[in-house]
Order: structure tokens, then sequence, then C-alpha cells
């Protein structure tokens, strides 16, 4: 998922060119002017340009509300400028691009503008100097949030001592871009659009072929007139009066999709305790320390999963699992989806289940090129953009990812673990197998024992493992390695998910064989791993991966700390490891670096290639208290806390890899979505870590390792086994028992 500047797509040169393989070999390189184009549908071609950051046209202080696969961004005066990046978004088309609210044509002065919760926000305003009409005589308050639709009330007062006449206008725009080309350039369907307006409500119609979009805006009161796309109201106010008008634009949900809950003005911002999002807060677990900022991290953190949840409906069941982030990637992917439930499937199993249900649904069943789809292979993302819809795109689902399918298993796993639900595991004991057999025939390509992933796709993305964009895996020189590349950490995943497969398999699957020919396999893999890609040079550390030709890839990389996390490494080097990456190269003093600071290509704002991710470090933290290197796990989790704090108590999905000294505080990268969700799941890992929370053979055990600056912590209701348990820890002192509710 690559929003670093100038990347069109993780798996696209900066110029937005797809990679192109030399004929013979299996060298990527950049495509030429004699290179045929991609296929594409002529009216639907993507334009290559640089990405565009988010968000350079509505400030830096842009505002945001967010709901499942729903968005709107604004700037602080509620409004979305035309030709911005702003807008409303829902399933990946854009259904507003221009939201202007002005007096006399004029532009409101903002005086405060926020979020109230994630999904709402409210904007005070003022209009500026006008003739006839003083700065400061109408104050203006805009109320607005998503679920089923974007609501919004406008409400004005007058503060003038005498009537005041004048005109607020609205101006509202549809442009149905898809997502892909938010990020870039906007394919211009002005002619493709109709229009039926009138004073009560607004409509704009789009169809492409097969694909049709409508954007209705109800207004109440109506309009005393139309103007082209404008809504213009004719206003006298008294002093010390006021005037209300609602303006709603109701989205549509697919079949599968649970439409949200209608909400009401005053249940959003008067009652917010009966608001949906509140009542599925209030059913997790609740953080009590004696650290003010440890609880608010991860009260943020809470929200932001609630807010990031897409709601589908399998059969007769309610599903809940997250999307991958605002704003680009609001939708279900693979590695991140598993990741993030995975972080928070002890404070509650709910997103793990909806998550495991519905990739499996959408598991791989025939080889299919442009889509990278393999029998038994779990899906890299979905989207629903028109681009997609028509074929322009694969990702309908697009399945180019080596390490789904890996993290599928071992999120099933975990959830038996914490859940012992015997019955899930045997209704998807035919997807389990389909991912095991994927593994071992597709994943591994050349029969060499390991997981290699090369695209296959003219829109396929060049890196398969979690460090995707373009760059992302590299030499220590800079030199980008010929494919297929089989990367450190998907070996480990691997290893992970056949022991953890030939637990369920010794469990409720009942198959006794299977779990003796997994045992093996992973052996096997372990001792050829370690063999093939540890590296002898600086002490001993793991190659990111393998290259096409079988060479280390020899960048140092936080890769080898989430083989901790796996249980690949040997107990004899995990202290090697461990040192690495705590040194001054690695640690930044906020957080471990994706790439070392000793290797030529290490650059601190490069997307992957040493940047911080919070995920990573909360695998990596993990991963060290497993090995029984709690003090250094401690550092990270610490770290981490303290760089929240200086964006709102949220962990953003990557920042810069500047050590603490060069600024004092977190460089912020510079396109990073926020809220992220394997981001705002790493506090809950981090958590969990610092508790030495576990479930072994249907118990649940404690074994804290609490730092001292977040004193005594008590997680009230946390999740285990269908019963809500309390625990308490300070330093290394903890119990735990069942809950009283």
């Amino acid at each position: 998922m690559d929003l670093g500047t100038g990347n069109v797509d993780p798996g696209i040169y900066p110029n937005g060119d797809v990679p192109v393989m030399e004929a013979g070999t299996n060298k990527v390189r950049r495509p030429t002017p004699a290179d045929p184009a991609p296929e594409t549908t002529p009216e639907d071609q993507i334009p290559s340009i640089l990405v565009r950051k988010l968000p350079p046209d509505l400030g830096t202080d842009a505002i945001a509300v967010l709901e499942g696969a729903t968005f709107m961004y604004s700037n602080t005066a509620g409004d979305v400028p035309r030709g911005s990046i702003g807008g409303l978004v829902h399933e990946d088309t854009r259904f507003l691009d221009r939201w202007q609210l002005s007096i006399n044509r004029e532009p409101l002065l903002p005086l405060r503008s926020s979020s109230v919760e994630a999904y709402s926000a409210a904007f005070f305003l003022a209009n500026a100097e006008l003739p006839g009409l003083r700065a400061n005589t109408i104050g203006v308050r805009r109320q607005r949030f998503v679920g089923d639709g974007l609501h919004e009330r406008v409400e004005l007062r007058c503060f003038a001592n005498r009537p005041v006449r004048f005109e607020l206008r609205l101006a509202v725009g549809a442009d149905f871009a898809d997502i892909f080309e938010i990020k870039e350039t906007v394919r211009d369907r002005s002619q493709e659009i109709s229009r039926e307006h009138e004073p009560g409500s607004m409509r704009f119609l789009y169809r492409n072929r097969s694909f049709m979009a409508t954007t209705t805006v109800e207004v109440s009161p109506a309009a005393t007139r139309v103007e082209g796309d404008d809504l213009v109201w004719e206003l006298c106010l008294e002093p010390d009066t006021e005037w209300r008008c609602e303006l709603n634009v109701p989205l549509t949900f697919g079949p599968s999709d649970v439409r949200p809950e209608h909400r009401h003005f005053h249940e959003v911002f008067d009652h917010p305790e009966n608001d949906p999002a509140s009542r599925w807060r209030a059913a997790a677990p609740v953080l009590h320390s004696e650290s003010d900022l440890l609880d608010a991290v991860f009260e943020r953190s809470v929200q932001d999963l609630v807010a990031l949840r897409i709601h589908k409906r399998l059969g007769d069941q309610d599903l809940d699992l997250p999307a991958a982030g605002l704003p680009w990637f609001l939708s279900i992917f693979g590695r991140d989806t598993l990741i993030t439930a995975y972080q928070s499937v002890c404070f509650g199993p709910r997103l793990s289940r909806g998550a495991l249900l519905m990739l499996a649904l959408q598991q791989g069943q025939r080889v299919d090129d442009f889509r990278d789809e393999e029998p038994g292979k779990i899906l890299h993302e979905i989207r629903n953009g028109e681009l997609t819809q028509l074929g322009t795109m694969p990702y309908s689902p697009y399945y180019g990812t080596s390490d789904a399918t890996q993290l599928w298993l071992i999120l099933l796993s975990e959830y038996w673990r914490w859940t012992r639900d015997d019955g899930l595991v045997r209704e998807l004991r035919d997807n389990a197998y389909a991912a095991l057999r994927w593994i071992d025939r597709y994943g591994d390509r050349d029969g060499d024992g390991y997981v290699e992933y090369q695209t296959r796709s003219a829109r396929g993305l060049g890196n398969h493992c979690w460090r995707d964009s373009w760059d992302g895996v590299q030499f220590s020189d800079g030199t980008i390695p010929p494919l297929p590349i089989a990367t450190c950490e998907i070996q480990g995943y691997s290893y992970d998910a056949k022991l953890r497969m030939a637990e369920l398999a010794d469990g409720p699957l009942a198959d006794p064989a299977l779990a003796q020919r997994l045992r093996s396999q992973a052996q096997q893999l372990r001792e050829r791993f370690n063999r093939d890609f540890w590296i002898e040079r600086r002490g001993g550390y793991y190659a990111i991966g393998l290259d096409g030709d079988k060479r280390q890839i020899d960048t140092m990389t936080s890769n080898m700390g989430q083989l901790l996390w796996s249980g690949i490494v040997p107990p004899e080097r995990a202290g090697i490891v461990v040192g690495h990456l705590m040194s001054p190269d690695m640690f930044s003093d906020w957080g471990i670096r994706t790439t070392s600071k000793g290797d030529p290509a290490y650059n601190p704002i490069g997307y992957h290639m040493g940047t911080v991710w919070p995920h990573d470090n909360s695998l990596i933290a993990y991963g060290m208290a497993r090995y029984g290197y709690r003090q250094e796990a401690n550092r990270i989790l610490v770290a981490m806390t303290e760089a929240a704090s200086h964006s709102e108590n949220r962990l953003p999905e990557a920042f810069s890899g500047y050590e603490r000294s060069f600024g004092r505080v977190p460089v912020p990268y510079p396109t990073a979505c926020n809220p992220q969700a394997w981001a705002s799941g790493a506090p809950l890992l981090f958590l969990r870590t610092v508790l030495g929370l576990e479930v072994h053979d249907g118990r649940i055990e404690v074994d804290a390792d609490v730092p001292r600056e977040f004193g005594r912590v008590q997680v009230v209701g946390t999740n285990a086994f269908g019963k809500r348990w309390d625990i308490e820890a300070n330093g290394r002192k903890s119990y735990i028992r069942l809950s009283a509710e």
C-alpha cells in the first residue's frame, strides 16, 4: 500500500509506469516507449503521473469523517473546493467533489473546527467583511456525520442590531471519480453526467456501460432557487434569530453489506452514548493505568478500529472486519485486515471471525493471471470503483500477495486459541486445506521449499510482501533484485502457519496424519531457512530475501524482527537479531526502522527503506518478549506510546526514520494513512506484550513485565473462551479473575 511521494501504486515506477520483465530473463526494468502498453479500455486509460499528496489543497489541518467504506475530506471551513483531493467517497467512488458554502459568494471564515467522533465533525464559522454586511455578523455552525449517507446541518445566527439580507449559497459537484483517479488525475466525465435539479433536491446521474452511480442531495427547507449546480437561499434574518437547513446525501449499499443504522443529529451530537459506534465500543475492554498517555492511546486505537470496521452479511450472519485505512484503503485487504484482527483478538474476537469468514468466501479458485489469482490463495485487496468493475484494474479482487494465505491460517489458529470455537474451524476446514496446498504448490514456484512471488499481471504489484512499494525490497547498494523473490518474513509466516495448523489437526480437525506431516515440514523449513538466509557478515543477520538467482538480498531490515514473532529463529541467534534491531542504526528512539542506517539504500523518508512502522514494531516487540527480551520490547512500546502523544494519541501508518535527537518529535511521513488499521491495532498488541497475556490449552495466563512509565495497569472486560476477564499488573506482579460484569 504505497502512498510514497511519486509512487502511483506499489508495483509502479515513480513516473507511473508498470514494471516490465526483460525478455528471456527474470529481471524487472522500467518500460521504454518501445514496450507495448498494458491492455486497458481506452476511455478508462489511467493517467501515468505523480501521485498527489494528501491533502495538499485542503491544508494540513484538513478534517475527515469516516465510517467503514465511506469518508468525506474537507478543509477547516467544511468546504470541498472543485479540483481538490477531497470529497465524499463511498466504495471507491467519489460522489461529491464540490461542497462549498458561502455568503454573498464569499467563503466563510473558520473559527474552530474539529472531529467530534471519527464519523462526525463540527465547524464554527463566520462571514467575512462584505459590502453591507460587517464581518462576524452571521455566526455559522456546520454539523456533519457519515453512516448510511452524508448528513449535514447548517445553522445561522444573526448578531446584527437590525435585519440583514444576504444570499447563502451551496455549490455542489459530483465527478464520480474512481479512487485510483483521485490519487492522480481525474478523467473528465462531465459530458456523461446528467442532472435533475429542483430547489428541494439535486440529482447527478452517471453511466458508463455497466457502471452506474447517482448522487442525490436532499434539502430541507428547499432553496429559493437553483443556479446551475448551486443551491441558493435568499435570507432575511432579524436580530438574535436563527435559521437552520439540513442536507442529506443517501448512499447505496451492496447485497452483502449491512446497511449502517440510521442516525439522527441529536443522537450524534447530544447523546453520543446511544450511537451504534458508541454501543460497539462499550462492548470492548477498558484500560485503566497510572499513565494517562497509555490510557489515551489505547482508547484512541479502539475508537479508530470501531470507525474502520466494515459491516458485511454472510447468509444469516452479520460480520465486522477492519478496513485498512483512510483515505485510500477503506476496503477489505488481506494482509492488513488479518494482522489487525490478530493484534486485537485477545481483546475481542469479533473482527477476527469476520475477517476469517469474509476472506474465506473470496479465496482463490482458479488461475487468473490478470488478478494474480491461484487456487487456495487469500486475496490482497478488493475494490468496487468504475475502473475495477469495467475490468481496467484487477481488484475484483486482486490476489497479488504471498503472505495473506499464511496469515489467514495464523489468524484461524489464534482465533481458536482464544475462543475454542471448534465449529468455525471445522466449517473452514476446506479453506484451510486449500491454503496449505497453495503454500506448497503455487507459493513455492520452483520446489525449493520457499514461498516466492512474481506477478503475472500487467497491472500487478512488483512486490507481494508487506514492503510492497516498487523499491521496498532491494540490495544494500540500492539495486533492485530480479524476480521471483522469497522474503524472509514470508518463510517465517509459513513456518508458524504449519505448526499452528498441526495443532488444529491434532484438535478440532482430528487429522493426526496431517499434524505429523506439517510438523515435519516446518522443522525442515526451519533448518533450511537458517542455513540459506543467514549472513555471517556484520556480526550475523538474516537477509531480507533470496532473489531469482538464489542470491541473498543483503539489506539489513526490520523484517528479521518479524522472524522472532514467527519463532523460526534459533535461541542462540535471537540475541544477535535483537542486538541489531536495538542498535542506533536501526532503533531511532521512536521505534525500529524498516532499514538500517548502515545500508546505502537507507532513506528516513523512503516508504519502506527507513521509515518506522507501528505495526511492524508491534510484531517485533511481541517476538522479542517471546524469546525473553522483555526489557527491549518495553523500550519499543514506551517509545511508540510517546510517539503517539505527538499525533493526538494516534499512531499513523508510518513516520520518518529520523532519530529522536534530530527533531525531538517524530517527523511525519508525508502521505501516511491516518487512521490506519494495523497502526491502530499496534497499541493493543503492545499491551498484550506488556501483560504477557496468552492462552494455553484453554487457560488464560498472564506473565506481566510492566515498565515503570506505565505504573499499575488494569484491563477490565477482556475476552477469552466466551467469558470476560479482569487483569491487573504492576511491574512483574499480576493477577487475573473473571469479570464481575
